[in-house]
């Protein structure tokens, strides 16, 4: 497990500046591995230190926490508070949240364990196909049959690994994973019901089986996915998902401050404290009913976000704004920023234009003066309208290049981007603010 800083050093990779958010989730999630050290009548005792991020959009609160969840190999879901309504308003129930967090956490773990046995699964498909192109005879061989057969088998066992009968076409019989279409009338959603109705049914129904002819090489792929299924214990699966939840999820509730009036106001805001108190208990700790089962979210990190323009944290009710001990504002990025976030991260949007354009045989160089020229560029469009952060970047580096991308392969294949070039491709729309606000 990482220690803080070097979570910082690896969020550094990705992310420019706001080093104290970097500091406060790194901390919560060291603090993690600590409490799984701890005696087991203290480990339940100690609660995630839930965070709040302030800050304008495109500033990097979603991509830290992010890449905190990559970093921990954790169930990580994002949502959006403002999709959420009080309980009798049409709308997401605030507990599916936590079904869908299950449901990932389901999804990683299936992942991981087919990988364990994924080449234990080539090796039976590779022997139910041979049985399929060398089918036993009817009488039990003696020994010298059993010796030609035997030899027989490993020549077309050399044949089919080395793909010389990769197009030969065989019969094959596989599963039929097909099951009844149920039409449910319900005003909610198919996941609020908590019912696996492949499971029902495929207890409730005899197994059905259905023949195909394919080529050898996608009986191969097929045999090897369904001998693979049959490897893989969904039981262990699911108990170590839901336990994986429980102490290591990571939900990202964005848009907080959008649910932060409080009730006495005209409109939607009445079911705005509403949908506070519903969000609540999660965040305290209740247990939720899943397809899987019930899912304790007592030790689940909460990572809230929001502009907070308009409210504040303080405008949430008391017993929530308890529940986020730990408030982080995150700075508007300047041009030096930009610059940064340019050049720098791992995933840089100067690295990306010239590796997409490299697939057309097309070489992209940005100058220095260039970069500096599209910082400056975004960091003026910010002042003068919305401030959209380094999502600003995007837009100004696609109008940038639109023409090379729209005639490539057509062009030269060196292209040189420098302080010039942005200028003539961006200074008309920069200085029309009326063209600007619709195009950048």
């Amino acid at each position: 497990m990482l220690t803080p800083v070097e979570i910082v050093k690896e969020l550094d990779k990705y992310i420019i500046g706001q080093d104290e958010a970097k500091r406060a989730v790194a901390i919560a999630l060291r603090n993690r591995y600590r409490r799984q050290k701890l005696p087991p009548e203290l480990r339940d005792e100690v609660a995630p230190r839930n965070i709040i991020m302030i800050g304008p959009t495109g500033v990097g609160k979603t991509e830290i926490a992010r890449r905190l969840a990559r970093l921990a190999q954790a169930p990580f879901l994002k949502v959006e508070a403002s999709k959420f309504t009080e309980v009798g308003y049409v709308g997401r129930d605030v507990e599916s949240m936590i079904r869908d967090l299950t449901d990932i956490s389901v999804n990683m773990l299936k992942a991981e364990k087919t990988k364990e046995v994924e080449e234990k699964g080539k090796i039976l498909a590779e022997e139910r196909l041979l049985d399929l192109l060398l089918p036993p005879g009817g009488k039990s061989p003696d020994g010298n049959e059993r010796e030609r057969l035997n030899a027989t088998r490993e020549k077309l066992r050399k044949k089919l690994r080395s793909g010389e009968i990769d197009k030969r076409i065989v019969e094959i019989e596989l599963k039929d994973r097909m099951f009844p279409t149920v039409e449910i009338f319900s005003t909610a959603g198919i996941e609020e019901l908590g019912v696996n109705f492949q499971e029902v049914f495929g207890k409730m129904l005899p197994e059905r089986m259905k023949r195909r002819k394919v080529s050898v090489d996608e009986a191969r792929r097929l045999l090897a996915q369904e001998e693979v299924q049959k490897l893989v214990d969904m039981d262990e699966v699911v108990k170590e998902a839901i336990e994986k939840v429980e102490n290591s999820g990571i939900v990202f509730l964005d848009e907080l401050d959008k649910i932060a009036g409080r009730e006495g106001g005209a409109g939607p805001d009445v079911s705005r404290e509403g949908v506070q108190r519903d969000i609540l208990p999660i965040v305290e700790g209740t247990q939720v009913p899943t397809r899987y089962g019930m899912v304790r979210t007592y030790h689940v990190l909460f990572i809230a976000a929001g502009a907070f323009h308009v409210s504040k944290p303080s405008d949430l009710i008391p017993e929530l704004q308890g529940r986020f001990p730990i408030r982080v504002e995150l700075n508007s990025l300047s041009a030096k920023d930009f610059e940064k976030i340019l050049l720098q991260p791992q995933n840089a949007l100067t690295k990306q234009y010239v590796a997409l354009l490299r697939t057309e045989g097309i070489k992209i160089e940005f100058r220095k003066d260039a970069v500096k020229e599209i910082a400056s560029m975004a960091y003026a469009v910010n002042q003068q309208m919305e401030d959209i952060g380094a999502r600003r970047l995007h837009t100004i580096m696609e109008k940038l290049l639109e023409e090379i991308s729209f005639k490539a392969p057509d062009v030269p294949e060196k292209i040189v981007i420098d302080g010039k070039y942005v200028m003539k491709k961006l200074d008309k729309v920069i200085k029309d603010v009326d063209l600007s606000r619709y195009i950048l």
